[in-house]
């Protein structure tokens, strides 16, 4: 497996000494931001550019006024991410004309893509930082030149670069965290900008994983969600041939009470062996996020799935019955072009049959450099809108009826945070992933708590603490 070079690492630590001292002659500690957009993938490489940061003198702030650095990390799935993006920064062009020694960077998937960086050099000229997904690790050195020097610092890389390891991180919460295992897709998906973005499959170093997991739980984490773009294709070209269900396995042996999730499984690559692990290892959550994307073969060979309606269908009745207790979600794009009411038909009579316990429900967006994007019979978008809200009204009515089921029910759930709606509650998930809220004092959050389910919405549930 490739790294980056020991010497490559090691310059990088003597730009954080530099960019620590120039932050050393401030008269109060600089603050910084960074603003996530996106998956998962992109919190947890937040993360580690936090952990830069914090190790170059900056403190964190979440209020953008007092910031002296924001980094955009950004996203380029969808168009309404990156609109939002744009927002953003043009709002900031004021703020930088009154405080011109302000730094703002964009990182992230969006600026991988060529036309978008040349838009954003061309109408935000106070951006000073723009770099891609390969290289943040760079962070340091670039950061260096603008402070420095005052001068605007590109690090857009399209080829694929190595795994680096021992990035410093900083988590936003003291007992759950993302755990990347690999980067990138070789799928392909015909909708899909992030095999052009993130760049081809690697997977990290297994004993690396199990050994940042195994220092977590020894700090008092309790939940760790592993991360890829397809997690079922961790391992494939690593020399000792361990694949993504030993993994699970190694990190269930870890000593402790804890519990591990993941996300995402494609389904071709979905295997009876992942699937009797996650069954089996006591600490891997009886969860499964499958995304199918739709339930018309001929759709999906446009897709470029690699899988049939009927092979899908398949699978997750296999899964649901080696799983006991199984909650399974998924996600679905309707209006792909081409989708005709008889496809979208499929969709709908596939989601009854399954019965998923949850959905994320998109409509399609063209991206720019996808073979999508290019198709014919493209769908109207009022038509895509029509089927959103069937499908959406389908699944509401699934959800709440697979609730109900768990009302009188025990479950042991991790308590997250305060509740949004309301503040004498809190909020957390069952081992399936279900939103659990109930009343509860702050004090209990981190912690494992038993609850009995009282009553079921389509989107949560709600519980009553049981006290021992």
């Amino acid at each position: 497996m490739n790294k980056i070079p020991n010497e490559e690492m090691a310059l990088q630590k003597d730009y954080i000494e530099k960019v620590k001292e120039i932050n050393k002659q401030s008269m109060q500690k600089p603050l910084a931001m960074i603003v996530t957009y996106g998956c998962q993938q992109n919190e947890a490489d937040s993360d580690k550019m936090r952990g830069l940061l914090c190790e170059m003198g900056f403190g964190i702030t979440e209020d953008r006024s007092k910031a002296d650095l924001i980094l955009f990390n950004t996203c380029a799935v969808r168009e309404h991410a990156e609109l939002k993006v744009f927002g953003n920064i043009g709002a900031l062009k004021h703020q930088k004309a009154k405080r011109p020694d302000m730094i703002i960077g964009l990182c992230g998937c969006m600026v991988q893509q060529q036309h978008r960086t040349d838009e954003i050099l061309k109408k935000y000229p106070h951006i000073d930082l723009i770099f891609g997904t390969h290289t943040f690790y760079k962070l340091p050195e670039m950061l260096y030149s603008v402070m420095l020097e005052r001068k605007k610092a590109i690090e857009i890389n399209d080829a694929d670069t190595a795994i680096f390891e021992d990035i410093p991180v900083k988590r936003k919460s003291s007992f759950q965290a993302w755990i990347t295992v690999m980067y990138g897709c070789n799928n392909f998906c015909s909708y899909c900008i992030v095999p052009y973005v993130r760049g081809r499959e690697k997977s990290r170093e297994f004993d690396k994983i199990v050994e940042e997991v195994s220092d977590l739980v020894k700090k008092g984490y309790k939940e760790f969600t592993l991360l890829g773009q397809n997690v079922n294709s961790f391992g494939k070209g690593n020399e000792d041939g361990r694949d993504f269900a030993d993994l699970l396995k190694a990190l269930n042996d870890i000593d402790g009470d804890f519990l591990i999730r993941f996300m995402t499984s494609h389904p071709k690559d979905a295997s009876k062996k992942l699937i009797a692990k996650t069954a089996s290892c006591d600490k891997v959550a009886k969860q499964l996020h499958l995304p199918v994307q739709s339930g018309s073969t001929r759709i999906l060979k446009k897709m470029n799935r690699k899988y049939t309606r009927e092979e899908y269908i398949e699978l997750a009745k296999y899964a649901k019955n080696k799983i006991p207790g199984l909650t399974m979600t998924s996600d679905i794009i309707v209006g792909f072009p081409g989708e005709t009411e008889e496809d979208f038909e499929d969709t709908l009579s596939l989601v009854k049959e399954i019965e998923f316990d949850g959905l994320f429900t998109f409509m399609y967006s063209k991206r720019k450099g996808t073979p999508a994007s290019l198709m014919d019979e493209q769908v109207p978008k009022k038509d895509k809108q029509e089927r959103l809200e069937r499908l959406m009204e389908l699944q509401n009515e699934i959800s709440k009826s697979r609730n109900e089921k768990l009302v009188g029910t025990r479950a042991r759930i991790l308590v997250e945070e305060i509740s949004k709606t309301n503040k004498d509650y809190l909020t957390g998930r069952t081992n399936g992933g279900r939103l659990v809220h109930f009343p509860g004092d702050p004090s209990l959050i981190g912690q494992f708590v038993e609850v009995t389910i009282t009553e079921a919405r389509a989107w949560s549930i709600i519980g009553e603490l049981i006290e021992k």
